[in-house]
């Protein structure tokens, strides 16, 4: 590919710098909108940073039929050797990394057949009783401390709890889990990061410094949850328990069993991105039934009827993951669009949701859409996530503890976002609510 330039439909839309993802929401989704018009998906340059190689840019996937086409067709649009970065994966970092979510056949249905040990009826059975549990004790204690910031009281501590048990995680852990996660999947927010956060940085010409420092925090994060389900997987093999670890670290009834190395970065994948996702969508969640009270009135209507098409529509909605990268293998076409062999793709999941092709009145949060064929779990074929259903409970007992504990719970003011063209992300997000017990007594909410 040779070196592209911005088409002129998108010269105020920039998706090559960081600062069109600091963006308000309303402006990212004309520009999707604008590219899904357009007769063939437009290509975005990359930006060239120190001590990385890319392409010089990719083709912009921004059409439901053309992201599903893609995500089906593994042969053509290839995981490897990278799907979660527009740059190429250094060694030291596909070794924390580089997990099946950046590879193809067969070897990525080996790893998932030894994986999907996790999701069996039996472990989510196992871990639906454990979400009901830690969901009421995380509620409980958000009323005894009193409303402060909805992510870190109740959003991030769910799925991160949840995990870790279905792990094997101690307790003493989940911390340094949580913070970790943070580190590797904020890598281009400067609270995170450590860059400068000034207009250098934002338009895609950040100081050799800031990207060293970048890289060094994005490694001991990786290291850190690499080496201790590496200790943990040590002490499995010796005394196995009924934890995930136990299950990957032996042998399944195939003989097959995760090394040490698969073993962490299916980890690191597992506590980013079902972490990540879960916890984005449960606060979008509160965000959006603030924002949309009526839509919360109809759901508290026949909250055991109407929440499965709700929790589609908050994932379809908010998408959480923002987009994935495909590599191309030979020389196709799709949708009529040409692409060479090694072209790079983006499959950008939030345009593809908003598609008013596929999608009636798409900007409407409506959670009685029916059918919902969204791809905010990633499109269909052997990528499409494996703990979706993990997250679907974790959202729905979240928010049924919620809204029937505290029935004015609301989001109180503007979300803190994540700087990210990967994760829709909030990281903070103020709130409000009555605590129980002084409802009766008529006093006003906290805040």
């Amino acid at each position: 590919m040779t070196s592209p330039t911005l088409p002129p439909e998108l010269a105020e839309f920039d998706l090559s710098e960081l600062s069109f993802w600091t963006r308000p929401e309303s402006d990212r989704l004309r520009a999707y909108a604008r590219m899904r018009a357009m007769e063939r998906p437009p290509v975005i340059p990359i930006k060239k940073l120190p001590f990385t190689r890319s392409k010089p840019g990719f083709h912009a996937i921004t059409r439901h039929a053309d992201v599903t086409e893609a995500s089906r067709t593994p042969e053509l649009f290839s995981s490897e050797p990278t799907t979660n970065s527009l740059f190429e994966m250094p060694a030291w970092a596909a070794r924390f990394f580089g997990s099946m979510i950046n590879m193809d056949d067969p070897r990525h249905a080996q790893i998932r057949r030894v994986v999907s040990r996790a999701f069996s009826p039996r472990v989510l059975e196992r871990a639906e009783e454990n979400v009901r549990r830690r969901t009421a004790r995380i509620v409980d204690e958000m009323i005894a401390e009193g409303p402060r910031d909805f992510v870190a009281q109740a959003a991030a501590r769910l799925p991160v709890e949840v995990i870790c048990d279905l792990m094997g995680i101690p307790e003493r852990h989940h911390d340094l889990v949580l913070r970790r996660t943070n580190e590797i999947l904020g890598y281009t927010d400067p609270e995170y990061n450590g860059a400068k956060a000034d207009e250098r940085f934002f338009t895609g010409t950040p100081r050799r410094t800031d990207v060293l420092r970048a890289s060094a925090r994005l490694v001991r994060a990786g290291r850190d949850l690499f080496r201790l389900v590496e200790r943990l997987g040590e002490e499995r093999r010796r005394d196995p328990g009924d934890d995930l670890i136990s299950k990957l670290v032996t042998a399944n009834a195939d003989g097959e069993s995760l090394t040490a190395q698969e073993t962490g970065s299916f980890f690191i994948l597992l506590v980013t991105a079902g972490n990540e996702t879960t916890r984005n969508a449960i606060a979008h969640a509160l965000r959006l039934f603030t924002e949309f009270p009526e839509q919360r009135r109809l759901l508290m209507e026949d909250f055991d009827g109407r929440i499965g098409t709700a929790v589609e529509e908050i994932v379809r909605y908010a998408t959480p993951v923002i987009q994935f990268r495909r590599n191309v293998t030979r020389d196709c076409e799709l949708n009529g669009a040409p692409l060479k062999k090694g072209d790079l793709v983006v499959l950008i999941y939030t345009a593809a949701n908003r598609d008013e092709v596929v999608f009636t009145d798409p900007d409407r949060f409506d959670i009685l859409r029916s059918p919902n064929p969204h791809v905010g779990f990633g499109g269909p074929g052997p990528h499409y996530c494996l703990g979706a259903h993990l997250a679907r409970r974790e959202i729905t007992v979240m928010l049924r503890e919620l809204f029937t504990r505290l029935p004015d719970i609301r989001a109180d003011g503007e979300p803190d976002r994540l700087v990210s063209h990967f994760i829709n992300g909030i990281k903070r997000m103020p709130f409000t609510f009555t605590p129980p017990g002084s409802r009766d007594g008529g006093e006003e909410g906290t805040s």
